[in-house]
């Protein structure tokens, strides 16, 4: 996997999500001086820097960094398998599956029984929502035939998560159902990083070993099968990849939407433009996206705190937007 256009993307990129991290510590509600969060990190330091730092912003910022990744490259990936540019996954129905999951959970009160019931649920629905997939689109390999099965997987994961508000059995467990559809890292610990963190490592792992696939896939399926690539080995691991990094990732974050399509898009031109070589530098892109996303939801003055995934939202229908009107030749 290269980046050959520019060779310090990777070292640029890196460099930002660790800044936006290192921000993520600082910047809040009680802004934290450098030199008191290494003072705390290094053992020492007063009680409220350490209980801000370490029981509320360091785990908030390992996931921003986890989730973030895991929604740039699955876009990145699919994007180059699908080979349409507005590809993200939700396209797979895996984030509606994997929502559908964590909505069940709140509304029939399992949440409430075992912190782990909420996340579990949301990767086992965002796995049977793939082995649907396989069940519809069959043994072929089209693009096409995905997207359709995909939509239909996605429509029906959302009437039922429509379902569940529809039929909510107080006002306040459609506000918890609402909220948490809506995205947010808030109040998050480091139980949720433990399991959005394997979930999303096995999920990149399956998806960035499918580089010389998608770059192949350029010349079509028939172009691919020629230079000897299994092509229904690679959509295996490509929807498993993404179910079980988007599902662990959504568990944790809830439904945060349009930085796997956002993010591939901001880090191509700065590639070959080549599928593999946009996937580490999308990762990355999405860790560093997503964590100012949510530096920028706890400084932006309102009454209570602006969810992740209506600021990533505002952020991303824009570029979505652009993107229409150059292929229309209208910008």
């Amino acid at each position: 996997m290269s980046v050959r256009r520019h060779p310090l993307l990777i070292p640029a990129l890196t460099a930002l999500a660790l800044l936006a991290a290192l921000a993520s510590l600082t910047l809040g509600a009680v802004p934290l001086s450098p030199a008191r969060i290494f003072a705390v990190l290094g053992g020492g330091g007063d009680d409220i820097a350490s209980a801000i730092l370490l029981d509320l912003r360091l785990p908030r910022m390992l996931l921003g960094l986890i989730v973030g990744a895991m929604l740039g490259l699955a876009g990145a990936a699919l994007q180059g398998y699908l080979r349409n540019p507005l590809a993200e996954p939700s396209v797979l129905g895996a984030s509606n599956c994997a929502a559908l999951g964590a909505v069940g959970a709140l509304y029939f009160g399992l949440a409430q029984v075992h912190p782990l019931a909420l996340p579990a649920l949301a990767i086992l629905t965002s796995l049977i929502g793939i082995g649907a997939l396989f069940l519809l689109a069959g043994p072929a390999e089209s693009p096409l035939t995905l997207i359709l099965a995909g939509i239909a997987i996605a429509t029906l994961a959302g009437a039922g998560i429509s379902l569940s508000l529809n039929l909510s059995p107080n006002p306040f467990a459609a506000m918890e159902i609402m909220s948490w559809l809506m995205g947010s890292l808030e109040n998050r610990a480091y139980g949720h990083v433990w399991i959005a963190l394997p979930c999303v490592a096995v999920g990149a792992a399956l998806l960035i070993a499918d580089g010389r696939t998608l770059d192949a896939l350029t010349l079509g399926e028939d172009g691919a099968q020629a230079l000897g690539i299994d092509l229904r080995r690679a959509r295996l691991r490509l929807m498993l990849g993404v179910a079980i990094g988007v599902g662990g990732a959504v568990a944790v974050s809830g439904a945060i939407g349009f930085v796997g399509l956002i993010v591939p898009h901001l880090v191509r031109p700065l590639t070959d433009r080549s599928p593999s070589a946009i996937l580490l530098p999308s990762m990355l892109g999405g860790a560093a996206l997503l964590t100012l996303a949510d530096i920028g939801v706890r400084l932006i003055p309102t009454s209570s705190e602006l969810k992740l995934g209506v600021l990533t939202a505002l952020l991303g229908v824009p570029v979505f937007l652009i993107y229409l009107m150059r292929e229309r030749r209208l910008w």
